[in-house]
């Protein structure tokens, strides 16, 4: 079978470059040379951003358990990490509208490198402190460079629509080709250099370092308001009031929890699914394949976001429900095709068709992201932006936490199955989203800072 993994990433392969060589002036926004520069040292410094991320994620567990721990202590170290991403990351991030955008992203940096040199202490209270900054460094990641960008954006008096490009850019690049490039540049630190476990981490470090620079050296500061002295709690409170008088936020925050959910939890899924049997298959391609099939979907992103129809809006209902189709197959594959009961043999005929299931719904998280992006950027206010992204992971975390504990408790097949509940559930919020689209840009948010501006002003 190990001719089915090349086919399958070669045909991922062709079907990229053939999205990207056959673009026409339709699928491409003309731009101005001073935003293309803009959008270039943006995107140099997420891919170096996203490449200290990509750089650890295979080989946490894996140094975890050459220090010698158990399968229950790897647990409780992942739980912390979405723990502190729940609780510390949540207020850390939220600062950045207080405090700035760019320092939020500098601390990020910073609390990234000490969670990498927190990996060469066998110490489980060290890995501990290590997986907590991680958890901090993990909200920063999804919130303030976002942040940052959109309203450095719009500071700079480019034309709304440029936006869609550096998110669709920022995703084919920082979640597809970095992501490729980093798990066999990590491959080659540790299986043909032998340096050990524990130096992708050094590698992500030099990294997150390189980018730092970058950011001090040619990145300007922006705030969320500057004008409005608030502290931490009303921040928070002034974050919910937008979310709970804007259904258009509320659902926003309510898709991206489903889906991003469902997205961990295949994380965790797709290993024993394809080899329920401990098969062998080669986890660093088939990782590999997946960002290939995830580079697709941003690329057909960009193609759908350059145009004025359809709508973000409008086609992610139809991103959602093919999701959902898809994490469906290992519970389709069940009534169809008898278990292989073959220890350690080669993927099963039921591995590959969830495999080619799996790789579209990599395509559709590749077109998510930046289409959530796109909807963020219309429909958050610039006021509390980082706070209210933050806001959204609250739950997330607290799902992943969930199926983290209780990983060992359901057949794959429920989790499987709970995942596509989740995912039809998003597409009927994201047709909800599409009928209030027409509704103006938060103009109940407006509205409710008008009337406490009357009522009692938020200074403190």
């Amino acid at each position: 079978m190990e001719v089915f993994y090349y086919m399958v990433f070669g045909a991922l392969g062709v079907f990229v470059a053939a999205m990207e060589l056959s673009k026409n002036n339709k699928d491409r926004i003309n731009t101005s040379s001073a935003f293309n520069s803009f959008k270039n040292n943006y995107l140099l410094v997420y891919s170096l951003m996203m490449a200290g991320d990509w750089l650890q994620g295979p080989y946490v567990y894996y140094l975890y358990s050459t220090y010698g721990f158990g399968k229950g202590e790897i647990g409780q170290l992942f739980i912390a990490g979405f723990g502190s991403s729940m609780l510390f990351g949540t207020i850390v991030g939220s600062l950045a509208d207080k405090q700035g955008r760019k320092r939020a992203c500098i601390t990020y940096c910073i609390t990234y490198i000490l969670s990498c040199i927190t990996k060469h202490s066998p110490e489980y209270k060290v890995l501990m402190i290590g997986r907590v900054l991680g958890g901090i460094a993990t909200s920063l990641l999804f919130s303030a460079f976002e942040s940052w960008l959109v309203a450095e954006h719009f500071k700079r008096g480019f034309d709304q629509q440029w936006l869609s490009l550096t998110f669709s850019k920022a995703i084919f690049l920082g979640n597809g080709l970095v992501a490729i490039i980093a798990g066999l540049f990590g491959n080659l630190l540790v299986d043909s250099f032998s340096l050990g476990p524990v130096a992708p981490f050094d590698a992500a470090a030099c990294f997150l370092a390189i980018g730092m620079a970058i950011i001090l050296s040619s990145w300007t500061e922006n705030y969320g308001d500057p004008s409005e002295n608030k502290d931490l709690l009303t921040q928070f409170k002034g974050a919910a009031m937008a979310i709970a008088s804007d259904e258009k936020i509320a659902l926003l925050g309510a898709i991206q929890s489903l889906f991003e959910g469902s997205m961990y939890t295949f994380v965790f899924l797709w290993t024993p699914a394809l080899s329920p049997n401990d098969e062998e298959i080669p986890h660093g391609f088939i990782f590999a394949t997946f960002m290939l099939a995830s580079m697709l979907g941003s690329s057909l992103a960009s193609r759908l976001l350059a145009r004025s129809s359809p709508k973000a809006e409008s086609y992610m209902q139809i991103v959602f429900v093919v999701s959902a189709a898809s994490l469906l197959l290992p519970i389709i594959m069940t009534f169809f095709v008898e278990p292989s009961k073959v220890k350690r043999g080669g993927i099963s005929f039921s591995g590959c068709i969830q495999l080619l299931g799996f790789c579209i719904f990599e395509a559709c998280v590749g077109i998510f992201w930046p289409s959530i992006m796109k909807m963020r950027s219309q429909y958050i206010p610039e006021e509390a932006r980082s706070t209210i992204m933050n806001f959204f992971r609250i739950p997330l975390n607290i799902f992943v936490c969930v199926v983290l504990y209780n990983v060992n408790a359901f057949p794959i097949t429920v989790m499987f199955g709970m995942c596509s509940i989740f995912l039809f559930v998003a597409s009927i919020l994201q047709r909800r989203l599409m009928v209030l689209a027409d509704k103006p840009k938060s103009g109940d948010w407006t509205q409710l800072k008008e009337r406490d501006a009357e009522d009692e002003p938020l200074n403190i």
